[in-house]
């Protein structure tokens, strides 16, 4: 069809590359299996930025499951080069064995987790992804590392919290906290928008410039 861009979501890890050695075209990973969602990425690193004033020194904990999660991958990547010191929090058996050596801890406790972040990014739990049980049940999973009004309050700072949507609410949040002023949520659902037309206007820029 002599595309100039693909925009592509693949169950499988590494299919954009393998699209984009292929064909004449610009690709843009939307998501491949639970690799990485990179323009996920740079939306929340500018929604943080947007809140913030910079990333460089914020102490950002991905919290939930991050085994099967494409964003958590791409975040800690981002964030990193910007600056951030990335941790991660949620029960063991959704933790992949590699991630201490990316250079990120692991908490297994919410509330210590909480206390240590100025930004939480909390992903949703992912069954459809999941093959064998991680956990006992999502009412059990709720009590442990949900958030909720009495978490929030009880913290000794006020914190942001994020989540790439959509929300499973009542497990990893409730309504309060995901409708709260220390959420910004609809923020990075409305810079989701930008970020994305950037990326298509800086590679159509790049195909008109070399003629592809």
């Amino acid at each position: 069809m002599k595309v100039d861009m693909v925009v592509m979501r693949h169950p499988n890890p590494g299919a954009s590359v393998f699209l984009s050695r292929n064909i004449d075209a610009k690709i843009i990973n939307a998501g491949d299996g639970t690799h990485e969602h990179p323009t996920q990425a740079l939306l929340d690193a500018y929604s943080i930025r947007e809140k913030y004033g910079k990333v460089k020194g914020k102490k950002i904990v991905i919290i939930g499951d991050i085994l099967h999660s494409r964003v958590a991958l791409s975040n800690i990547y981002c964030l990193q080069k910007l600056g951030a010191e990335v941790r991660v929090c949620g029960p063991s058996t959704l933790i992949p064995k590699y991630i201490s050596s990316l250079a990120v801890k692991h908490f297994s406790n919410l509330q210590e987790a909480l206390n240590w972040c100025d930004v939480a990014n909390v992903l949703r739990i992912q069954l459809e992804r999941q093959d064998v049980k991680y956990f006992s049940s999502l009412r059990e999973y709720a009590m442990v590392y949900g958030i909720n009004k009495d978490i929030l309050m009880n913290l000794d700072k006020e914190i942001t919290i994020m989540h790439p949507g959509p929300i499973n609410r009542g497990v990893e949040l409730t309504s309060h906290v995901a409708d709260s002023g220390q959420a910004i949520i609809l923020d990075q659902v409305e810079n989701g928008v930008a970020i994305r037309m950037a990326a298509l206007y800086l590679l159509a820029g790049k195909i008109k410039k070399n003629g592809k």
